[in-house]
């Protein structure tokens, strides 16, 4: 089965020699790379061409400046194969790659959608962030992590994805909008059934240049994520099991409620907070009761979000929530 590589690139001189290298050191022969040039202005498009003419299996695509979501779209209109596996222009697929996600699309035709694990390309020290988010998303492998989490964050990187290309054509490609479009694609597809899994192994090195469009583009933000997601979450909740139940936030912090205020945008109402803070703890915080832990309701006659974002508050959550007998994906739902 033809595997289509499909990577967006603008002013990616000084990274696309190594990317493309990688795609043509693959061990499966039997793969296109559709380049989508993004009105590049530093070189980058005259490599391509250069590239192309040595590379019959390289097409290049040209469309001046018009941003990611048309180049993605562009490209995957281009797209000949059955499969498609994304690629970014500043990242490096190792040789197995695009072999063992076939592999696994191959041998689960109940999965969609394809990832692996990702080699942290920067140095853990200085890149701290980027690299607990790597391990994070390294830590998630079953089709089962990758939906209890996928409210959390984007439970794969963009670029290490291989998924059926007929998915796009029943249930739409990629959409512009005030969002990152990777992470709306997969809340998206994930709420209509799609199955997500990954390869046990690394197959990507995925680097973080500063210039990254999540580092400097509002879309990318953290703001724009909750906003994103609050929909999908408040469309989870409506069709839990069950008759309706009273949904209660974990955190009554500022910040947190400032990410969980998106949810009556979408007809879901707070009916309380949950906090371990004594301060917080019996007072109202508008004018909704602020439960400690112990106080909260048996798992039959409330929702729990968990939307406190600190740094190991999610474990310590979930690990309270299911002592209490609440079960994640049906009780409660991680959000942060």
């Amino acid at each position: 089965m033809l595997i289509s590589v499909l990577m967006p690139v603008r002013n990616a001189r000084a990274t696309v020699a190594r990317a493309v290298a990688s795609i043509r050191r693959q061990s499966c022969p039997d793969w296109e790379l559709v380049a989508v040039d993004d009105g590049s202005d530093d070189g980058t498009r005259d490599w391509l061409r250069e590239e192309a003419r040595r590379e019959p299996r390289l097409r290049l695509v040209e469309q001046p400046a018009a941003g990611i979501v048309a180049a993605l779209e562009r490209g995957r209109s281009e797209c000949r194969g059955g499969l498609i596996a994304r690629m970014d222009a500043d990242d490096e697929a190792h040789p197995e790659r695009l072999a063992e996600q076939r592999a696994l699309l191959v041998a689960r035709p109940e999965v969609g959608v394809a990832s692996c694990l990702v080699e942290h390309g920067g140095e853990r020290r200085t890149q701290a962030g980027y690299a607990r988010h790597v391990d994070w998303l390294n830590s998630l492998l079953t089709p089962e992590q990758l939906a209890l989490n996928r409210f959390v964050e984007s439970p794969v990187a963009h670029p290490s994805v291989m998924f059926r290309s007929e998915l796009a054509g029943r249930l739409g490609g990629y959409r512009s909008g005030d969002f990152p479009e990777d992470y709306e694609l997969w809340l998206r597809w994930m709420d209509a059934g799609v199955r997500m899994a990954k390869v046990a192994r690394p197959l990507l090195t995925w680097h973080d240049p500063p210039g990254r469009l999540s580092r400097t583009d509002a879309r990318y933000s953290p703001e724009a994520f909750f906003r994103l997601k609050a929909a999908w979450i408040a469309r989870e909740v409506g069709r839990l099991p069950g008759p309706a139940r009273p949904v209660l936030v974990w955190g009554a912090g500022r910040p947190t409620r400032k990410r969980a205020a998106h949810l009556p945008e979408h007809g879901l109402g707070i009916a309380g907070y949950v906090d371990i803070d004594p301060r917080k703890i019996g007072r109202k915080v508008n004018d909704l009761p602020v439960l400690a832990p112990r106080e909260l309701p048996p798992p039959a006659r409330a929702v729990v979000l968990g939307y406190v974002a600190s740094r190991g508050a999610r474990e310590l959550i979930r690990a309270d929530l299911a002592g209490r007998g609440y079960r994640e994906g049906r009780d409660f739902l991680l959000c942060a």
